[in-house]
């Protein structure tokens, strides 16, 4: 029986406080092949940072976001499993193997990674909230963490939900895409951490962002129904 083929692919835009450690981290699963960064147009170290704790880089010439560097990663690159991490989670990134053994052993076909609560009070979870309903209304399946970015899903839910939804809408469409195409999606309790928005204005302005883009995406799956 051959060995899976596994890759994580990272995009990361201006993450230098923690691409290195990161990677670092990613790096010590045994199970992983392959690590890609895909640096959307960085403007400090990312990209120098990634390389040098010993990822492949793929360098985007302008800021495309969340989606498109994913879009990016995957084609640029072949595996049995894929997977998808954040470049802010630092020293806790190890805990993507958690992800990967029931696609290993055969129990799901994507995971899904469920944080423990918030450190620090972030939004009023409407943002939340409307990814949660979203799902719910399009498939029936009640996901706990339904913006979680850490996932590992097969070749087979790669090839369904393919290309990914444009910005932070990736990973509601991905879901939905997912199950419906009967696919078994499974949250896996972690304990990663990552950066967190606050509540103050650039907090409030990324939950916007993902509020329209979430918003959008549902749409248009509104429309492919």
């Amino acid at each position: 029986m051959s060995v899976p083929r596994v890759v994580a692919v990272v995009p990361a835009h201006n993450e230098a406080e923690f691409i290195y450690e990161t990677v670092a981290a990613l790096k010590k699963i045994d199970t992983l092949t392959e690590i890609i960064v895909v640096d959307d147009a960085s403007t400090d170290e990312t990209p120098r940072l990634a390389a040098q704790a010993g990822a492949g880089v793929i360098a985007l010439a302008r800021n495309s976001g969340k989606g498109a560097a994913l879009n990016t990663g995957v084609k640029g690159t072949s595996a049995d499993i894929y997977l998808l991490l954040d470049g802010d989670l630092g020293d806790s990134a190890s805990d993507a193997e958690y992800l990967l053994d029931p696609l290993l052993d055969g129990r799901a076909d994507m995971t899904v990674a469920q944080f423990p609560p918030s450190r620090r009070k972030g939004g009023f979870g409407m943002v939340k909230g409307l990814a949660r309903r979203g799902i719910k209304f399009y498939t029936g399946q009640v996901m706990k963490s339904p913006l979680s970015g850490q996932r590992a899903l097969t070749s087979n839910v790669l090839a369904a939900v393919f290309p990914f939804a444009s910005g932070y809408g990736v990973e509601v469409g991905m879901t939905i895409k997912a199950i419906r195409a009967g696919f078994r999606v499974l949250e896996v309790p972690v304990a990663m951490t990552h950066a967190e928005t606050g509540r103050d204005l650039k907090g409030f302005q990324h939950r916007g962002k993902q509020f329209w883009h979430i918003t959008r995406t549902l749409l248009r799956v509104a429309v492919l129904k």
